[in-house]
């Protein structure tokens, strides 16, 4: 016997401290598992939100280019209008200052 506990006193003591051990950690097992849930969740939420990002992103970017090309033609008209003013002013001034003569 020492300090007055017998072996087996000793080791029904030491089991429970690690019963005790057992228990916490199983505890947290589960506490864990529970936030894993959770996170595992909100990843879920967050990849749906990217894939709706993603898609809107991508009907921005298809409008813009339409807007683009859309400006651009307009830009080539207005260029087109403006060369054809000069065109026909030059081609006037010349019947104009041909018939003069």
């Amino acid at each position: 016997m020492e300090n007055g506990k017998s072996r087996l006193q000793q080791t029904q003591e030491a089991a429970e401290e690690v019963k005790v051990i057992m228990l916490d950690n199983l505890e947290k097992v589960d506490e864990r598992a529970g936030k894993l849930g959770d996170l595992e969740d909100r990843a879920d939420v967050l990849l749906e939100r990217s894939k709706a990002f993603e898609k809107t992103a991508h009907q921005v970017k298809q409008k813009k280019m339409w807007e683009n090309k859309k400006m651009k033609l307009v830009f080539i008209g207005v260029g087109v209008v403006a060369a054809l003013v000069i065109i026909g002013l030059i081609i006037f001034a010349i019947v104009d200052g041909t018939g003069k003569e």
